[in-house]
């Protein structure tokens, strides 16, 4: 059973998703937390992982870490996206059930299925079509990372489940115009065009796709409920069943830093997916449900940007 006194390690602690569940599970008595940055653990090193678990010891493993990018990072670098996600994850979690330990949660992310799949998007439709092109190599990775925390837990018994989360944002996230997402490269872009004289903001793409977001800290919540709960099946969604046009998440974002100038839209340039929506039902059938609306995760992620902005770096592959 877990309870506060439990050793969980939260891989990629130091991330945006891996702090919010931190945060969270700090909040909630959890004492036993463990973390370790990448300069001291290399998670592409299996022996290196197994050294770890076996001083460290974990009740449970919260595996958050993960190379992210947007549309042009997955583009310009496919083997690090395909080649270090496997490597970190499946390192993780053959370790784990090489030791022994009973729990453990996989994070993955909403590109696992097909580009054109039915909306919204059910569980059941893994591995039913082809996926999107523009981040295909980031997806095939974390659906490895799903298959083998399913056969694990169907031919060992144990508790490894899958949380796929919808587009996430909030503080701590990747603000660099070169690899981020949508939403955060849109704070920055239209922060800077405010600081310059509301100059006109271009963005990628017509406007159109549907896209859904959940806040970051509503994620970590899910991740808890996760922990403290044993879910009957292997695979979740995590979202909030809810989305919005780009062209309306711009607006939205342009409001709320209060950049007054024109909106560009680049049409040469790709629009991904047409349409990304969770069906989440699954979730609110067990109990779980988000509990931050869009404006308000929005406005809380922008005071965070603004308080960090000066420190922000550049992010290199």
């Amino acid at each position: 059973m877990i309870n506060k006194n439990s050793v969980i390690y939260i891989a990629g602690h130091k991330g945006m998703v891996g702090s919010a569940i931190w945060r969270t599970l700090e909040a909630k008595g959890y004492k036993n937390l463990i973390g370790v940055s990448s300069k001291d653990l290399d998670l592409r090193e299996q022996e290196a992982v197994r050294d770890f678990l076996q001083e460290t010891k974990p009740d449970v493993i919260i595996d958050a870490a993960a190379k992210v990018g947007g549309i042009l990072a997955n583009n310009d670098f496919p083997y690090q996206f395909l080649m270090e996600n496997m490597q970190i994850q499946n390192n993780l979690i053959s370790e784990a059930h090489y030791l022994g330990v009973n729990k453990f949660i996989f994070l993955g992310s909403s590109c696992i299925y097909p580009k054109l799949a039915a909306q919204p998007l059910k569980e059941a439709y893994l591995l039913t079509a082809p996926l999107e092109s523009t981040n295909e190599w980031y997806a095939l990775a974390k659906i490895t990372g799903v298959k083998l925390c399913q056969a694990i837990r169907n031919q060992f018994d144990r508790d490894y489940v899958s949380l796929m989360p919808t587009n996430l944002y909030g503080s701590y996230d990747n603000f660099d115009l070169k690899s981020s997402h949508v939403l955060p490269a849109m704070i920055r872009k239209f922060h800077e065009a405010k600081e310059n004289n509301n100059a006109s903001v271009k963005l990628w793409g017509t406007g159109s796709p549907m896209r859904e977001f959940l806040f970051v800290e509503d994620m970590a919540e899910a991740v808890v409920f996760a922990l403290e709960n044993k879910l009957p099946e292997y695979l979740y969604n995590v979202g909030t069943g809810e989305d919005l046009t780009i062209k309306e998440l711009a607006q939205t974002i342009q409001k709320i830093v209060g950049h007054t100038g024109e909106i560009i839209w680049d049409d040469s340039k790709p629009d991904g997916t047409p349409r990304k929506l969770m069906d989440v039902s699954k979730m609110h059938n067990i109990g779980w449900k988000h509990q931050v609306n869009l404006e308000q995760g929005i406005q809380t992620t922008y005071s965070w940007f603004l308080e960090n902005v000066e420190n922000l770096k550049e992010k290199v592959y």
